[in-house]
């Protein structure tokens, strides 16, 4: 068996991990692994279900791959395949959909890549979701920074969500085989490792540990590196775990903490497990513990019910929150949540205002913690990729930095001091020397 493949994610980090470890069962198996927009024999398509635009993307894509090359094999996997395999499997020239649990046995399941007049669909009911599948890591730029699979599945059940329904419930990396799989991470030169799963903050539940107790046998591994946890639960971001990063500079200065809505009549809707003082508390927390900590919010707009009232309370207790920048999404009707039947209904004009309003507070925001930055040292891992004679990277605590392009710096930890912020919102510094943070 050999080929071309190309691969394409939808959604969040952890597909992204989950797409290198495909992407690394076609190498093993000969194949060559080519952009999406090359001409491809095989198109595998890693999809989302967390917003209708998310599965319309997937459905155009697969129709862009088939322009590219009309005999070109398509596969679907992920969440969307998961939940409406029918569905995806009627989309005109998709040959294989294939569920959670299947994703990884793509081989096992199929002796060729010959298109057949109907699709394949190997999909377990999601009852079955117990596999862990595998650890894994991607280059999120060019063996710079790494995504791991720590953690999947999700035992909450926010009313929004589909999230449980297509991974199943929350199930861990045995802490042996991740310390394992994070030295081999190491060792193929990445210097950031980015922490995935659906809920990392409940990694360890059902094994006797937790994340915390990972996050110290990870820090103990020598070598210069630091650590990113992708987004966790406010409820899951212990004491022990502040601390932790206050004391260890393999730690990222960096927590996405997801709030949803400042609205606590909202919350409670959405069946979360805090209110918005508990939130505010923890962020207040969280900067005193933590000098220049960086800060990142989801928040959800025109989530049934939302009436202007809750979304002026949102939007005010956001202004007031000390934190970096946020990730607006706007509502969207799911398949099979409790959400879709709730009363007030929000027309999709006023969502998409309410979205753009505070994704203004965002930069607003985003500009601010720049801007507090300006005179500070700090460092930046910087990337490989030269746009116009410059070169890019992020400090610890998530500040988007701007130098000019030197490929004695690309994957190294870098001393600078912020000197400006452009009108994009990167930071403009000047190289200097600054104490070996891993030593």
């Amino acid at each position: 068996m050999s080929g071309k493949v190309a691969l394409h994610t939808l959604g969040c980090k952890l597909n992204f991990s989950e797409s290198s470890t495909i992407g690394n069962q076609f190498i093993q198996n000969g194949f060559e692994i080519v952009d999406f927009n090359d001409k491809a024999d095989v198109y595998v398509f890693n999809s989302c279900t967390v917003t209708e635009n998310a599965e319309k993307d997937c459905r155009q894509l697969v129709r862009k791959a088939l322009r590219i090359n009309p005999d070109a094999f398509v596969i679907v996997t992920g969440c969307y395949a998961q939940l409406r395999p029918e569905e995806i499997a009627s989309i005109k020239g998709v040959d294989l959909v294939l569920g959670s649990n299947e994703k990884f046995k793509l081989f096992s399941l199929i002796n060729d890549f010959q298109k057949q007049e109907l699709a394949c669909i190997f999909v377990s009911p999601t009852e079955e979701l117990n596999d862990f599948g595998f650890a894994s890591s991607s280059d999120a730029d060019s063996r710079t920074r790494a995504y791991f699979k720590i953690q999947d599945g999700c035992d909450y059940k926010c009313s929004f969500c589909t999230i449980p329904l297509a991974r199943g419930l929350s199930r861990s990396l045995h802490p042996d085989k991740a310390v394992k799989e994070f030295r081999a991470i190491l060792d193929k030169g990445y210097k950031e490792i980015i922490l995935t799963g659906v809920n990392v903050g409940d990694y360890g539940k059902n094994i006797n540990t937790d994340l915390y107790n990972l996050l110290k046998k990870l820090i103990e591994i020598p070598g210069e590196f630091r650590i990113r946890i992708s987004s966790i639960e406010p409820n899951l971001l212990s004491d022990n775990i502040i601390d932790l990063t206050a004391d260890s500079e393999k730690l990222c200065r960096h927590f996405h903490i997801p709030l949803q809505s400042g609205s606590n009549k909202i919350l409670k809707l959405m069946q979360r497990r805090y209110q918005s003082q508990d939130y505010q508390l923890l962020i207040e927390k969280l900067n005193s513990r933590i000098p220049q900590l960086g800060i990142g919010v989801d928040v959800i707009v025109g989530f049934p019910g939302e009436t202007e009232e809750d979304f002026l309370t949102t939007h005010n207790f956001l202004r007031n929150l000390e934190i970096s920048y946020l990730h607006v999404f706007t509502y969207s009707e799911r398949p099979d949540t409790k959400a879709i039947h709730l009363e007030g209904s929000v027309n999709f004009s006023e969502r998409k205002r309410r979205n753009n309003i505070l994704r203004i507070l965002s930069e607003k925001k985003r500009n601010q913690f720049y801007r507090n930055m300006i005179g500070k040292d700090a460092e930046v891992l910087f990337e490989s990729e030269n746009i116009s004679g410059m070169m890019r990277g992020f400090t610890s605590n998530y500040i988007r930095v701007e130098h000019p392009y030197s490929e004695n710096l690309v994957n190294k930890f870098t001393g600078i001091k912020v000197e400006d912020v452009s009108g994009e919102n990167i930071c403009k510094v000047k190289l200097v020397e600054i104490k070996n943070s891993f030593a």
